[in-house]
């Protein structure tokens, strides 16, 4: 809904709550991620035991908190800007690529402003599907494993099921970790870079004049 202070209010209380316990989850296990995986390396001053102690309850709670996003996107207005729409979708994520790539340092206008019933452009939105319905999955289900190694399989072509699990759990978070950086960088376009961090604080998206009754591109 727009508002008379031209805003749209496009991230309800629930989604912003999630999202800050979310961003600190995922924050603390890269940093206790990498801390484990490099085990001479003094993260913070952060002794092993304690990284793998932080890692173990930030894992608890972004997989609990996880729960919270799937089921908010099932009850809550929020699903509809995750549904997959097929139909020219090469055609749409190419342009957004474009517009990345060239058109947003030649000042031209973004083809897919934000609007009430679009939230994301083409390459954000795909993107996001893709980690949280499968990397953000993917990473939970390999550090149960990890967590009660007795539920992995020993071995796989004669080589370790630990080590495989490892891997891919390794390879997921380094993968969300790239993602995280990305997001970073995205949030900050915009005519003022602080706008979209603002907005996952209050709830609302400030319209420009350029976004005002944007026409949906489909």
């Amino acid at each position: 809904m727009t508002s008379e202070n031209n805003k749209i209010y496009l991230y309800p209380l629930w989604l912003r709550i999630w999202h800050g316990i979310n961003a600190l989850g995922i924050i603390l296990l890269i940093i206790t991620g990498i801390r484990l995986q490099y085990s001479d390396l003094r993260l913070l001053s952060m002794d092993f035991g304690t990284a793998v102690q932080m890692h173990n309850i930030s894992g608890v709670v972004v997989t609990l908190n996880y729960f919270v996003f799937i089921i908010g996107n099932l009850v809550t207005p929020n699903k509809k800007y995750y549904r997959i729409k097929p139909k020219g979708l090469v055609k749409r994520v190419r342009k957004q690529a474009n517009y990345y790539l060239s058109g947003l340092f030649k000042g031209e206008e973004a083809p897919f402003p934000i609007s009430e019933k679009r939230k994301f452009n083409p390459l954000q939105k795909y993107a996001y599907i893709f980690v949280m319905y499968v990397f953000v999955p993917l990473a939970i289900l390999t550090g149960i494993a990890l967590l009660f190694p007795e539920l992995i399989i020993e071995e796989v072509y004669a080589v370790s099921g630990v080590f495989l699990t490892a891997l891919l759990h390794g390879s997921v978070g380094f993968l969300i970790s790239v993602f995280l950086i990305i997001h970073l960088y995205v949030a900050s376009i915009g005519k003022n870079p602080l706008d979209n961090f603002r907005s996952i604080v209050n709830g609302y998206h400030d319209v420009h004049p350029k976004e005002e009754d944007p026409k949906e591109k489909k």
